[in-house]
């Protein structure tokens, strides 16, 4: 199960995280999302100089003891996380629900009134991740 979403920025600013669970805390999330950046950010530098790296999906990128971080970057280096408290998911379902995560994310940012590099306020985008996170992995 989803138990949390998250987009970041390209200079590592979280632009939206949401927690599915209330009664989890969202710093513990927090504290999830910026150890998987780091790992993040040390496999797009190992894979840029290697040829034929061009996909977005990074698969799993950081397992916790609890939790485990799936990770998917755009083009414009925005970084796209999901964090599941299963241990055995199907690569393909994570790999839909990133494609429509990233759907969603490019409809809000779309938005005239959107201002680049600030946080999510669309409700329509929480809305569209919140029936993402209900998808049953």
């Amino acid at each position: 199960m989803i138990v949390s979403m998250a987009v970041v920025g390209p200079a590592n600013s979280p632009l939206f995280i949401h927690t599915i669970s209330p009664e989890e805390d969202p710093l513990n999330f927090h504290y999830i999302i910026h150890c998987a950046l780091d790992v993040l950010d040390e496999r797009l530098n190992t894979k840029s100089k290697t040829p034929g790296g061009n996909d977005p999906n990074l698969g799993l990128i950081y397992p916790t003891e609890d939790y485990r971080v799936y990770g998917y970057v755009t083009n414009t280096k925005v970084k796209f996380f999901i964090i599941v408290d299963e241990i055995e998911t199907k690569m393909s379902d994570i790999r839909e629900i990133f494609r429509r995560f990233h759907l969603a994310y490019v409809d809000a940012v779309s938005n005239p009134f959107h201002l680049q590099g600030h946080a999510l306020a669309s409700k329509s985008f929480e809305a569209r991740v919140r029936s993402l996170a209900a998808i049953r992995l």
